[in-house]
């Protein structure tokens, strides 16, 4: 019998009272914080804000500075589109960001460069593709960057002479995808001069997926992940290479056949680090391998990690690494030694955020949540006992957003139990804000996607509004997910859909002898694979009353031939579709499959445009449910992405989902 075990959050601290709930109008007052970076001399730090314009249906971001020492900010940049990545110079004169160039067709990304002596940016690159990303040089004077290959036969594309060969791509693909290269540029502007060239590619046109540029200390050489073309559907074949800047030579470092990335130098240059699964299988954690600069496969750095790998830096005496990876249901921090076992990092109940930078003191600057208040920007200064676990609390910059952290907001509890196969399990429950002992709620399913994902007790704005609607929120982990170690990311392969449902049911039962669900009023949802998982369970279990799937893998044959990731899907199941060996587990994998015994009132949402999991998966579903008469409606977003991202349509997509919820569960 799976065994429960309830704890309030690590380090949670009870909502303040408070008359008002969280509600969609909400939405407006959110905040965005990203990309902190340290200055040289440690004493301030730049970030991005981005506020929702719902009336233009954008995100308008400012680049600030803030004084760590007083906590005055100010804006460095007005008016910029599509800001993004500032980097301080390593002189600490100058900080490159990327923005918004040229007009019409001819819009896109470029590196500026803003003196912080005074003076407005100066954009210092024209690439005709735009940027993709960049790095300074160690010495300021250069700027390293990722642009796009324009097509050879660009004239004969403009006269309709149009026709490219597919390859692993999505059925959405109107071209063939062109290959990324480096060109360097001096910061000061100036001519710029490839480095690079060939049909292999730093970045994966349908996605933007790219692996960051490390320049070695000395600047003779830049590592990079190298993917074998410019498509997604190959992108398991990515290594990591070094080039020298001098000769334009590329050298593989490894002889490994794929899955690395992320690539950095350690401070003194002796050593490379890369991000790799743990063994080369796809589905095991992402871990640390730490090789000779030289070359070599390395170890397994981060072992004493039981999560899977989400961020990790250099510490500057290059004898240990800071790692960021999901620990349970909390996001964690960890010091771990090259040699030595790993130190968690006391975080004071906040939740990294894999969104950080670690200075030069060995300071860390990074953003991050509470059960109880959205992201901010932290501040840790550098460890006052050298090689040992730090135990100072964070310091919080800034307030952005004070004004949802002061609503009365439900109290977010981890679960554990022990599931199938023995594996122990985890989830995350959310209590309406004004719950009362003794009285039975509905209760909704939020399942999260990935299926390389997890859920951790860090802010939800989607769970707060469910619950301040009076339902209770369950949102389980299962096998597949990257929280609990190895064996249970790993155990999803072969057994995509039956294993992780009855994860989840056996979650759901554990929550259910709490005494504090009304169990004829349950429902289920999920984005993804979390829409895949709903499509499975009610396709096998009967027991809800309203069900959400959104952008829903339902068919895995489907999603081999026109999704944009292709081969990854083979990693679930040993082989492809069209390989007989194969073909029936594919087949026997598929909510689609199962359709015939759906009876759940379901909605179904999906973008237009969406490679990831294309919205032919819907249609399937859709049809399938109308043609068996049961309750469906199916609403498009009309973007290209496997999200709304903008706004307006985010709130659109929270709405549909809570209405769909209260038509069959209240």
């Amino acid at each position: 019998m799976p065994v429960l075990c309830l704890c309030l959050s690590l380090g949670a601290v009870a909502s303040p009272a408070a008359a008002k709930t969280i509600d969609l109008s909400d939405l407006r007052r959110s905040v965005r914080v990203s990309e902190p970076q340290l200055s040289v001399d440690g004493k301030s730090v730049v970030f991005i804000v981005s506020r929702p314009n719902f009336k233009a249906d954008r995100y308008d971001s400012q680049l600030m500075l803030l004084n760590i020492a007083s906590g005055q900010k100010r804006a460095l940049t007005y008016d910029r589109k599509d800001l993004s990545s500032p980097r301080w110079s390593p002189s600490g004169d100058r900080i490159a960001f990327l923005a918004q160039s040229g007009s019409g067709d001819d819009t896109n990304d470029q590196v500026f460069v803003m003196p912080m002596s005074g003076g407005d940016a100066k954009a210092v690159t024209n690439a005709p593709k735009g940027v993709q990303e960049f790095t300074w040089d160690p010495a300021a004077a250069r700027i390293a960057y990722v642009t796009a290959d324009e097509p050879k036969n660009k004239k004969a594309i403009d006269r309709h002479d149009d026709v490219f060969q597919v390859g692993d791509n999505d059925y959405l693909t109107t071209a063939a995808p062109m290959p990324s290269h480096i060109w360097i540029v001096p910061a000061d502007g100036g001519a710029a001069r490839r480095l690079t060239s060939g049909t292999w590619s730093l970045t994966l046109t349908a996605t933007g997926s790219q692996s960051a540029l490390s320049w070695s200390p000395d600047g003779k050489t830049i590592a990079f992940g190298r993917y074998p073309n410019a498509y997604y559907g190959d992108a398991d074949g990515a290594n990591v290479d070094v080039l020298d800047v001098g000769s334009r030579s590329v050298r593989r470092i490894t002889s490994h056949s794929g899955l690395e990335g992320e690539p950095r130098y350690s401070p003194s240059g002796s050593l490379l680090s890369y991000v790799w699964p743990r063994r080369g299988v796809h589905d095991d954690n992402d871990t640390i391998m730490v090789a000779a600069a030289a070359g070599g496969e390395g170890y397994d750095a981060a072992r004493g990690v039981g999560g899977s790998v989400s961020w990790y830096r250099w510490a500057g005496d290059s004898a240990s690494l800071l790692i960021g990876a999901p620990d349970g249901t909390l996001s964690a921090l960890w010091r771990q030694p090259l040699q030595g076992a790993a130190e968690r990092i006391d975080l004071g109940g906040v939740l990294f955020d894999d969104d950080a930078d670690l200075g030069r003191d060995a300071a860390l600057a990074f953003v991050g949540d509470t059960p109880y208040h959205p992201s901010e920007l932290y501040y840790l200064p550098p460890s006052k006992s050298s090689g040992k676990a730090r135990h100072e609390t964070p310091r919080r910059l800034t307030d952005y957003n004070d004004y949802i952290a002061s609503l009365q907001l439900g109290d977010v509890r981890a679960v554990d139990w022990t599931g199938p196969n023995g594996f122990h399990e985890d989830g995350v429950l959310t209590y309406p804000p004004h719950y009362v002992k003794g009285r039975l709620y509905p209760l909704v399913l939020v399942i999260h996607g990935g299926p390389e994902g997890s859920t951790t007790q860090r802010f939800s704005v989607l769970s707060q509004l469910l619950a301040a609607r009076g339902y209770l929120v369950f949102q389980p982990n299962y096998r597949g997910s990257t929280n609990l170690g190895d064996a249970y990311e790993h155990g999803i392969v072969g057994d995509t859909g039956d294993g992780p449902g009855k994860d989840v049911m056996a979650g759901l039962a554990a929550v259910e002898r709490l005494g504090i669900v009304d169990t004829k009023r349950v429902g289920v949802s999920g984005w993804s694979y979390g829409g895949y998982m709903t499509s499975w369970l009610v396709g096998h279990y009967h027991n809800w009353k309203a069900a959400m799937e959104g952008a829903a893998l339902n068919d895995w044959v489907l999603d081999y031939d026109i999704s944009w990731y292709v081969n990854t899907d083979v990693f679930y199941f040993g082989g492809p579709p069209g390989n007989a060996r194969y073909a029936k587990a594919w087949r026997a994998q598929s909510p689609i499959a199962y359709a015939t015994q759906i009876t759940t009132p379901t909605l179904i949402l999906a973008d237009t445009g969406d490679a990831n999991v294309p919205i032919i998966n819907s249609y399937e579903m859709y049809h399938a449910l109308k043609d068996n008469h049961v309750p469906v409606q199916f609403f498009a977003y009309p973007v290209h992405s496997h999200f709304p991202g903008d706004p307006v349509r985010t709130a659109d997509v929270y709405r549909r989902w809570m209405d769909w919820m209260d038509r069959y569960l209240k």
